[in-house]
């Protein structure tokens, strides 16, 4: 056998061996870590990136995800500048500030689990928004994000918060026990807030989650790299929001995979609970990425126009957000036109 024939032979063997062992990574045998706020996989669609790793979607797509586990947004925003980590999950706000502060290469690139999912609950004899005039409503405090974001779900709606009797009482778990005892007549609180509640009786979702959406499309957090990752490490990036596309189009087809991986995942949570989650979740999944332009644009918009930006110059949209790696990855996929714009 002539010497060609032999190294020809052995490259083949070589590339065959490769490929029974597993695929090839994305771009680089280094692993790609993902920064989260959670300790463990949230009762939210964020839940993605957790179920991502230990269904194998990351692998499939060719990188080794790490996942990074720290409790809040300026932990995180600190572990990717001092280059700890790849990504990170973090808050639109925090990301808009520390981009003016001089991280000026960080950009969004994915979010896959764009908003917070909170909805207005009220006393049954309070059967549509406007009767919420002259009612007690139970907010966080004045000017807090529940009491901002309800007040423009409410005028969407035709109603005016200001015409509520506003009751301060701080966290969501205080307010949402304050709703049970009959302290004030309706509130903002989270769909896990709502689920965990031991009775419900003599109480109704006056708006759900979609429409409390709908009424303030903010998007809360989102996906964000530095420069550097984005030039060094472009096929990693692209693979991790291809596998976060298709684990979040598989739970939207079949939400009992997301309830049997949660299952897993926190085998102490009822399943009746998961069951609801799942059926409100149902327009929920980012199975385009999770980047409307026009919902990132209203949601920077809202954010300057709040006291924690007052005298800030605002960002252009191009200046914190980056459309490259997730059109890249729905040249490939296609776009799903069930939910989740993909405007541009």
């Amino acid at each position: 056998m002539k010497t060609n024939t032999v190294l020809t032979a052995l490259l083949a063997g070589l590339m065959l061996s490769t490929a029974v062992a597993g695929p090839a990574l994305a771009q680089s045998d280094a692993p790609f870590r993902l920064i989260v706020t959670h300790l463990e996989p949230p009762l939210v669609p964020n839940s993605v990136m957790d179920l991502a790793v230990e269904l194998g979607y990351f692998e499939r797509e060719g990188v080794n995800v790490e996942l990074v586990r720290v409790q809040q947004t300026p932990s995180a925003l600190a572990a990717l500048q001092s280059g700890d980590g790849e990504m990170a999950n973090v808050g639109v706000d925090a990301l808009l500030q520390i981009i003016a502060s001089g991280a000026d290469d960080f950009r969004a690139v994915t979010s896959p689990n764009k908003s917070l999912p909170f909805m207005i609950v009220a006393k049954d004899e309070i059967a549509t928004p406007a009767d919420l005039a002259g009612a007690s409503f139970g907010v966080g405090r004045v000017g807090s994000l529940d009491h901002s974001l309800s007040s423009l779900v409410l005028g969407s709606l035709g109603a005016d918060i200001e015409d509520s009797e506003l009751v301060n009482l701080g966290q969501p778990n205080v307010r949402a026990q304050a709703l049970m005892a009959g302290q004030v007549d309706a509130t903002t609180m989270s769909i896990g807030t709502w689920a965990e509640l031991p009775d419900t009786t003599g109480l109704h979702v006056l708006v759900d989650q979609d429409a409390y959406y709908e009424g303030a499309p903010v998007v809360n957090k989102v996906n964000a790299v530095p420069g550097n990752v984005l030039e060094e490490r472009a096929e990693d990036v692209e693979a991790v929001i291809r596998a976060l596309i298709k684990i979040s189009r598989d739970f939207a087809d079949d939400p009992q995979l997301w309830i049997d991986a949660m299952s897993d995942a926190l085998p102490d949570t009822d399943t009746a609970v998961l069951d609801m989650l799942a059926e409100s979740f149902a327009q929920s999944w980012s199975v385009n990425g999770g980047m409307s332009a026009s919902e990132l644009t209203y949601t920077a918009d809202w954010l300057y126009g709040t006291a924690d930006f007052e005298g800030q110059t605002p960002l252009a949209l191009d200046q914190w957000v980056d459309f490259g790696p997730v059109d890249a990855a729905l040249a490939e996929l296609g776009v799903d036109d069930r939910m989740d714009p993909a405007d541009r």
